[in-house]
């Protein structure tokens, strides 16, 4: 059997941690010193410590490794439990992307310019207008694109006409911002009349004035656009009157490229009393 010390070393697992994966159950040693509480170990436990590193270096935690452990001549289950992480892992992998790409843009932002009134803000007035349109609630302001593959779907066998100019908007009806369960309708201008389909409901929208900026690029960017248009409602005595929406100009369905999108984020606006 090896002291507590030696097998420290040669798993190269630090004295305090083996004595808290006894603690917890994850490996206990195979004897301790009834007289001075001094942990042995058996030789082959080595590759049971060596398999709760590598399983710590995937990313599991401790209950979790214990669970493992307990079932690991099981390959199925071992593949479960691998196939599980792996997709954490991914999903992990794709909030890390967003995060450095939000960091590149402030970066660049701070060094083109610096300023939220870099947005160039303007009063106008979008016209009465026919659409094809979806509202739903869905699980997260991200998941808008569901709402346009139905409209894509349900729309592709009845020959529209789209206006000319095209709005292709996004209306957003919740008055603040929610982190789940957003009431999101998204909208095409088609020219002639149409039968409402399941999803797909057609109708006229009235003319409506508000104050809107155009940018270019993620839309991570939107934050500091509703900055700049709200400080060019309080420098000018406008104020909100309207639930806003957003004007995609160029989007995903014009390209694959994120930093070509250029979107107009809109606010309904009346001249302050």
């Amino acid at each position: 059997m090896l002291k507590i010390g030696d097998f420290s070393k040669l798993s190269r697992i630090s004295i305090r941690m083996l004595r808290h994966y006894d603690e917890i159950g994850l490996l206990k040693p195979g004897k301790v010193d009834a007289f001075t509480g001094y942990r042995y170990y058996e030789e082959s436990q080595l590759l049971d410590a060596e398999r709760i590193q590598v399983l710590k270096n995937m990313g599991f935690g401790l209950s979790v490794i214990r669970e493992i452990m307990g079932k690991y001549a099981d390959a199925e289950e071992l593949k479960h439990f691998l196939e599980i992480k792996r997709q954490e892992t991914a999903e992990q992998e794709q909030i890390l992307r967003q995060r450095k790409h939000l960091i590149d843009s402030t970066i660049e932002w701070m060094r083109k310019d610096g300023s939220i009134m870099g947005y160039d803000v303007s009063l106008k007035t979008l016209p009465k207008r026919y659409v094809a349109s979806v509202r739903q609630v869905i699980p997260a302001y991200e998941e808008e694109g569901r709402l346009w593959h139905i409209m894509r779907d349900e729309t592709a066998d009845m020959e529209l006409r789209f206006d000319s100019p095209c709005y292709d908007m996004a209306v957003f009806y919740d008055g603040d911002y929610k982190e789940s369960d957003v009431d999101v309708e998204v909208q095409r201008t088609v020219i002639g009349t149409y039968r409402d389909i399941e999803h797909v409901k057609f109708k006229t929208m009235p003319s409506v004035q508000y104050a809107g900026a155009v940018f270019q690029g993620r839309y991570e960017k939107i934050t500091r656009v509703n900055e700049a248009v709200a400080r060019w409602c309080a420098d000018n005595g406008y104020e909100f009157d309207g639930v806003g929406f957003n004007i995609y100009h160029v989007g995903p369905k014009d390209t694959e490229n994120p930093e070509e999108f250029v979107t107009e984020v809109c606010y309904p606006v009346k001249k302050k009393q």
